[in-house]
């Protein structure tokens, strides 16, 4: 018997209204191509798990229940412990996703030998969503090199044995779109970008907010300290040093004394210098058993 190549997870919470709209087709679709699907009910607070437990039975789909609500990413890192196949793909449980974009995103990931094909879309975002989302990835970019313009898309497929090694390092919120999406382009791993189709949302709320955009963007600054320090402190440890001999340099010419402010500045750029190179040290330490894993899965797949 061939193996199933594929898992589809989706992590839901509260969708009652949107579920029996596309839930039904997407398990005979996964059925019908043999993947693995599994459904995981975050802690909904309305019917959305009933609606879930009427699929248990279903071949090939596995449903998973949290008491409370953990979060996004925890829904999906829930989900790839179960999951056992090459590749696995995220598809969000608003209904807004079109599943059958899951066939290019595989083709292109084995025809490119990829390790992340991230859905890219194209349409139907929002105008104040996209300025969010260019607001977060012009941010992301300042502190890393990236390539990829749709960092928070939902609809990724992943190289199952590398999401499983990046996965338990990001966040359990919905920041975990971006910031898995990030640590794959930082380990160096081939990740590529394919437009998918976005439909409207049927029914339901949606849970992105600003609180949301905050969250992204304080777990981005926390990754980038681990991945390199010395790109946040160098930059602060510079500026603080030109200011300070700004500062001081016209008050020692002026021929009064030496400016205790300027001195203060001066001190504060060595500070900022050594903690970003302590910090740097240690994130070398804390990598490279990452690294070698994430290298012995390249090489060896």
């Amino acid at each position: 018997m061939e193996k199933k190549k594929l898992t589809v997870i989706v992590p839901i919470y509260n969708e009652e209204d949107t579920l029996p709209l596309f839930l039904s087709e997407l398990v005979k679709y996964c059925q019908t191509n043999d993947w693995f699907l599994i459904l995981v009910d975050d802690g909904s607070t309305d019917n959305s798990d009933e609606i879930l437990n009427s699929y248990k039975e279903a071949d090939g789909v596995k449903i998973i229940n949290h008491k409370i609500n953990k979060g996004y990413g925890a829904a999906i890192k829930t989900a790839l412990r179960f999951t056992e196949t090459p590749w696995v793909v995220t598809v969000d449980g608003d209904g807004q996703h079109d599943f059958h974009d899951i066939d290019s995103l595989l083709i292109l990931a084995e025809e490119e030998c990829a390790d992340l094909v991230v859905g890219k879309r194209c349409e139907g975002s929002g105008f104040l969503r996209s300025i969010g989302k260019h607001l977060i990835r012009s941010f992301a970019k300042l502190l890393m090199p990236i390539n990829i313009h749709d960092l928070n898309s939902g609809f990724k497929l992943y190289r199952t044995e590398l999401v499983k090694l990046f996965a338990p390092i990001c966040p359990d919120t919905m920041s975990f779109s971006d910031i898995i999406t990030l640590f794959f382009i930082n380990q160096k791993c081939k990740v590529l970008e394919y437009p998918i189709h976005i439909k409207s949302r049927q029914g339901g709320k949606s849970t992105i907010n600003l609180s949301t955009a905050f969250d992204t963007v304080v777990n981005i600054l926390n990754i980038s300290m681990l991945f390199n320090p010395l790109r946040i402190f160098l930059p602060l440890s510079m500026l603080f040093f030109i200011i300070g001999l700004a500062w001081g340099i016209p008050i020692v010419l002026a021929g009064r004394g030496v400016s205790l402010g300027s001195l203060l500045l001066i001190i504060c750029s060595l500070v900022f210098l050594s903690i970003g190179l302590i910090a740097s040290q240690l994130s070398s330490i804390r990598l490279d058993s990452l690294n070698d894993k994430s290298n012995s899965i390249s090489f060896h797949k």
